[in-house]
């Protein structure tokens, strides 16, 4: 394989590249709608990506003779991915589930979120060093951040699990 480097073969490799990356961020946020059963926009997303996929590939493979068109398709594909998780996160679709454990300071976290308009629920357990409350919190994504920052206001000592979850029924997802 000979590598004639010009401005075209130049120009056909960031091509590609830029095929790919928006290729696999497409894919990435399309993942995202079908785990959350968003089957229109995952149909429209599926259908966008296999379009630019079939001609990012078409590029490839009909200009074999330049290396770095190959280097532009696993490129793109490498960071399409982080740019699809970077967009996935600020549009912070979803769902999630918080489960907050406290041994002191459970009631004080319960009342400070229902006071900025979060649904809480309240179970009394046993950890290993005694009686602890547990919190279960519903919370649109988008407000993940607000949240973690009422948990350490009140207890910085609480431990915090999060889970993406798919509401099923119902539910008070809060301010």
């Amino acid at each position: 394989m000979h590598l004639t480097l010009t401005w075209h073969s130049l120009l056909v490799a960031l091509g590609i590249f830029a095929l790919r990356v928006c290729d696999m961020s497409l894919d990435t946020i399309r993942v995202l709608f079908v785990v959350r059963g968003r089957k229109g926009l995952a149909w429209a997303l599926g259908f966008m990506q296999s379009l630019i996929f079939v001609i990012a590939i078409s590029s490839v493979l009909a200009n074999l003779d330049n290396p770095l068109n190959i280097v532009g398709y696993a490129a793109g594909f490498a960071t399409g991915n982080v740019v699809g998780m970077t967009i996935e996160e600020r549009l912070a679709i979803g769902h999630l589930q918080l489960t907050i454990i406290s041994p002191l300071r459970g009631s004080a976290i319960a009342e400070l979120l229902r006071a900025h308009g979060y649904g809480v629920t309240e179970v009394a357990g046993r950890g290993l060093s005694g009686t602890v409350t547990i919190l279960h919190v519903g919370v649109m994504r988008k407000k993940l951040d607000e949240v973690e920052t009422l948990v350490l206001e009140a207890d910085p000592e609480a431990f915090v699990t999060v889970e993406e979850i798919r509401p099923l029924r119902r539910g008070f997802w809060g301010a």
